[in-house]
C-alpha cells in the first residue's frame, strides 16, 4: 500500500497578523529564506536593528537587547565555533522558575539504562502509528523508540517519532539536550523559531539546533514524522548534499503582551516549564553560524555504480554528526531517493549484510526497494549492530527473474531514510510492547531458500567469467 505525499506543496501569500512582522515573500508559503549551509549569516525585520561595528553595544538600535546563543564551547577553534547573537525585545531570562511539568512525559527519553530501556538483536519493525483522537500537540506527541548513551555525557542519540493533530498554543519547546532533526512523513508543519519561520513539508527536514525555542503549528491538522536527537556534536552536511540548498529562516517577530505564555524546557530527559509574559519569538535581528535551518531532500544529487556491484549506502549521506573517532557517526541520516539503477550483471537491490553501526530506518512516502511488503510509509524498522538484513523474498525471487538483460530502470516515488549509529541502541519497553509492532517481519526471510548447487555449467562459467580448468 502506498500513500500519496505532495513533495513542497507551496503557494504564494504574505503572512501578516497583527502584532506581527514579516520579512520578504518567496513561494513557500509566503517565507523568505537565507541560503547557505555553515554560513555566518545575518538578518533584520527592521531596517537598522542590528549593531554594526561590534555585537553588544551599551544601547542596541531599537532599544533590544542583546543575547547570545552558543552551541558550542567558548574554547572551541573558530573553525568549529557555533554561536549567534539575538537582538530582542526582552531577554529570555525574563521567566518564573521551572518547575517540572505535570503529568510527566513517560515516554519522552534521554538517559537509556535498564529502569526504560532494553536491548536485543532481533530485526524489528513497526507499522504507520495512527493519529490520536484527543487533542495532541507536537511535545505531547512526542515518544521514544530507541536511543543510547545519556543527555548528562553529552554523548549519544535518541530516535523519535511523533503524531500529533494540534498546533502548540501559547507555549514553546526548547531541547537543552541536544539537536533535533525533524523528518515529517504526513502533514507540513509551520515551525516559529527565535530566528524567524520555516515551512517544513513531507519530502523535507528541519534542524532546531540545542537550546533553540520553537513552537509547531500543524496547518493540515494532523501530522506524523520522524526525530532524530543527538546529544553531543553538531551535525555537519555531507556527501552531494550542496550547501546552498540548506536555507535558515529571516527574522520575524512577535511584540505585546503574552500572559500565561509557558516554556517547556526538555533538560536531562525530563520536561521543566516556566512562565513569561511575552512571546520568545520577540528577535528582531540576528546574525551569527548558529541557526535552525530546513533542506529540501529532493535537492539532493544521488549518485551509483556505473558499471557493476552496489555501492554501500554511505553515498547517500545528507547530515552527519562525527565522534572523534574519523569515519565513524554518532548519526548519520541517509537517504534513498528515486534514481537510476543501471548496473550490469548485478544484484541491484541493497546486498545482505551485518554491519557494525545500528540502522533505524523510515518511509516518507513511497515503497523501499528492498521491501516488497509491509514496510509502509510512516513505519519504522531497527536492525541493530551486527543483526542481518537485507531484501525480503520476494524481492530477491523477483530481482532474480528478471535477469541481467532488465537494463536501465529508475526507482520512482519513493524516500526512505536511515538513521545510522555507532552506538548499540537499546529499545524502549513502549515501543516493544506497541500494538504496531510487526511480530511477523522475520517470515519476510523465511521463504529464501537455497539455491546451492554442486554442479557448475558451462553456461554459468561463461556469464559468471569463471576460467575451468582441466
Amino acid at each position: 500500500m502506498e500513500s500519496k505525499v505532495v513533495l513542497n506543496e507551496r503557494s504564494c501569500h504574505r503572512h501578516q497578523e497583527a502584532g506581527k512582522k514579516t520579512d520578504g515573500c518567496d513561494l513557500d508559503g509566503g517565507l523568505a529564506y537565507i541560503s547557505g549551509f555553515g554560513n555566518t549569516l545575518e538578518s533584520e525585520a527592521l531596517a537598522g536593528a542590528l549593531p554594526r561595528g561590534q555585537n553588544s553595544p551599551l544601547v542596541c538600535p531599537y532599544g533590544l537587547y542583546a543575547e547570545q546563543l552558543s552551541g558550542t564551547s567558548f574554547t572551541s577553534p573558530r573553525k568549529l565555533n557555533q554561536r549567534s547573537w539575538l537582538y530582542r525585545i526582552k531577554p529570555s531570562v525574563t521567566h518564573e522558575p521551572f518547575k517540572a511539568r505535570t503529568p510527566r512525559h513517560e515516554r519522552l527519553v534521554s538517559e537509556f539504562d535498564k529502569s526504560n530501556s532494553c536491548t536485543t538483536p532481533t530485526q524489528l519493525r513497526w507499522r504507520p502509528v495512527d493519529v490520536p483522537n484527543s487533542p495532541t500537540d507536537f511535545v505531547d506527541g512526542l515518544y521514544t523508540v530507541c536511543g543510547a548513551g545519556s543527555s548528562f555525557l553529552r554523548h549519544g542519540f535518541a530516535v523519535h517519532m511523533y503524531a500529533a493533530n494540534t498546533s502548540m498554543d501559547n507555549c514553546a519547546f526548547c531541547n537543552a539536550d541536544g539537536d533535533f532533526l525533524i523528518v515529517p512523513q504526513q502533514g507540513r508543519l509551520w515551525i516559529s523559531t527565535e530566528c524567524g519561520k520555516l515551512q517544513v513539508s513531507p519530502g523535507e527536514i528541519a534542524v532546531i539546533p540545542q537550546g533553540f525555542r520553537f513552537a509547531v503549528a500543524l496547518p493540515d491538522g494532523p501530522s506524523r514524522g520522524y526525530v532524530a536527537e543527538i546529544l553531543a556534536p553538531i551535525f555537519r552536511a555531507n556527501g552531494l548534499a550542496a550547501p546552498r540548498d540548506f536555507v535558515a529562516p529571516k527574522a520575524w517577530f512577535e511584540e505585546g503582551s503574552r500572559p500565561g505564555y509557558t516554556i517547556i524546557q526538555k533538560f536531562g530527559g525530563e520536561l521543566f516549564t516556566a512562565i513569561q509574559d511575552f512571546s520568545p519569538f520577540n528577535v528582531v535581528a540576528w546574525h551569527g553560524n548558529y541557526v535552525p535551518y530546513k533542506y529540501d531532500l529532493s535537492k539532493f544529487c544521488p549518485y551509483n555504480t556505473v558499471l557493476i556491484d552496489h555501492s554501500d549506502p554511505s553515498i547517500n549521506t545528507v547530515l552527519t554528526a562525527p565522534t572523534d573517532k574519523p569515519g565513524v557517526a554518532l548519526l548519520d541520516f541517509v537517504i534513498f531517493p528515486p534514481r537510476w539503477l543501471v548496473a550490469e550483471h548485478t544484484f541491484r537491490p541493497p546486498y545482505y549484510h551485518r554491519n557494525c553501526m545500528s540502522e533505524f530506518m523510515g518511509l516518507i512516502y513511497g515503497g523501499y526497494e528492498a521491501k516488497a511488503d509491509g514496510f509502509l510509509p510512516g513505519g519504522a524498522s531497527l536492525h541493530s549492530c551486527m543483526t542481518p538484513h537485507g531484501p525480503d523474498t520476494k524481492t530477491f525471487e523477483a530481482t532474480v527473474e528478471r535477469g541481467n538483460e532488465v537494463g536501465p530502470l529508475k526507482i520512482c516515488n519513493t524516500m526512505a531514510f536511515m538513521f545510522e549509529s555507532c552506538l548499540i541502541p537499546r529499545i524502549c519497553t513502549w515501543a516493544l510492547e506497541s500494538p504496531y509492532m510487526d511480530h511477523e517481519y522475520y517470515q519476510c526471510w523465511t521463504g529464501l531458500r537455497s539455491h546451492f548447487s554442486h554442479e557448475t555449467t558451462n553456461r554459468d562459467c561463461v556469464e559468471n567469467g569463471i576460467q575451468r580448468g582441466a
